[in-house]
């Protein structure tokens, strides 16, 4: 990914590989890489621990008009990709109706290792997220920015939500994505710290006491990645359509680069507890846009809707200067249109609870625009 700069951009996608006739999930990475994905798609194609996943992840993008583009080419060649082996890609933070226990996992000793140690945690693991990075100039600055954006996660989170299904079910949540990976030690929001150092004095520790063997594995919600120099979003179900990636993306990047703003004029924003932000979270899980927040300044349940509208007020001095209004202004329209999770919900409604026609639905979806 190399060195990124003050606010540049990476997107990570992770898709589900399918077979168009049956609409289950197809352990069928191995292949696809074999018939050259890295030709294709050079390092930026990879494999997840079960064969059914697969990640993209871009170049580093200096405005969110280039990340635009190297969602839609990397979307466009993985699609190809799998065409030319019989399948399709969709995107959703789980599958409707295909059980983890029917999916082959990855023959590769980093899986092999987590598998041991997570046993059934990691096996049942089968889920499908989307990680954006946004480049920071030093360290100690992005853990200042990461312990302010806490607040905000749920807020993004809500308008990302798109897995209600798991094995068949409707499971009452807009995202249950979240709560499968909650399973994993080291997720979740993450506690505030007053330093880098204290940071890195965490990390330290849990690899001396053999917690960890590298900062990899810790899988918050918002973490500074271990290698780059970036803040990792990482609390999203990935997203349907381009068009609903990159406007998560550019909110992301507008609160990064509006809480930097604020913290070099010397302005501070409160921090809350991370138990009070798990509340918020556990709400945007179960209902999404539909639900309510606490707005911890009143002390009372907001609609989720009324606090989006605060957020975009609160960046907006920033967006121009990012280059990313017509984006940051498609939040409006998800608003209107409803998450992923929504629509989902009304096309199993609409067809009898018929599985296959929400797959066919996320395909087309994740298909939306691509030249194939």
């Amino acid at each position: 990914m190399g060195s990124p700069k003050l606010f540049s951009l990476g997107i990570e996608e992770e898709f589900q590989i399918i077979d168009p006739n049956t609409r289950e999930l197809k352990s069928h990475i191995q292949q696809m890489l074999e018939e050259s994905g890295k030709m294709v798609l050079k390092e930026q194609i990879k494999a997840e621990m079960h064969q059914s996943v697969v990640e993209t992840g871009s170049e580093i993008c200096q405005d969110i008009k280039e990340a635009r583009s190297e969602v839609i080419k990397l979307r466009t060649n993985l699609a190809k990709l799998a065409k030319a082996q019989g399948l399709v890609i969709a995107a959703s933070g789980t599958h409707p109706f295909s059980r983890w226990e029917d999916q082959r996992i990855t023959d590769h000793d980093r899986y092999r290792g987590v598998v041991e140690e997570m046993q059934q945690v990691a096996r049942a693991n089968l889920i499908f997220g989307l990680h954006v990075h946004v480049g920071m100039d030093d360290k100690e600055t992005a853990i200042q920015i990461m312990n302010a954006a806490r607040y905000f996660l749920p807020h993004i989170f809500a308008l990302s939500t798109n897995s209600p299904f798991w094995k068949g079910r409707n499971t009452g949540f807009k995202s249950y994505r979240i709560k499968i990976f909650d399973r994993f030690p080291r997720t979740g929001i993450p506690d505030h710290f007053n330093s880098w150092g204290e940071f890195e004095s965490y990390v330290n520790l849990l690899i001396k006491t053999g917690c960890i063997d590298n900062a990899k594995k810790i899988w918050w919600d918002i973490r500074p990645h271990p290698i780059y120099n970036t803040l990792e979003f990482r609390i999203c179900d990935v997203q349907l359509t381009i068009d609903e990636t990159i406007a998560l993306a550019a909110l992301m990047q507008a609160v990064v680069a509006k809480l930097y703003k604020l913290l070099k004029q010397n302005l501070g924003f409160r921090l809350y507890r991370r138990l009070l932000i798990n509340e918020n979270k556990w709400r945007a899980s179960r209902y999404g846009l539909e639900g309510k927040l606490i707005d911890f300044g009143k002390k009372e349940e907001v609609p989720v809707r009324d606090l989006i509208y605060e957020l975009l007020h609160f960046v907006d001095d920033v967006v121009d200067e990012l280059n990313s209004r017509a984006e940051i202004n498609y939040i409006y329209q998800m608003l209107e249109t409803g998450t992923g999770a929504r629509r989902q919900l009304k096309v199993w409604n609409d067809n009898d609870h018929d599985f296959t026609k929400v797959v066919d639905y996320i395909v087309a979806e994740t298909n939306k625009g691509l030249d194939i």
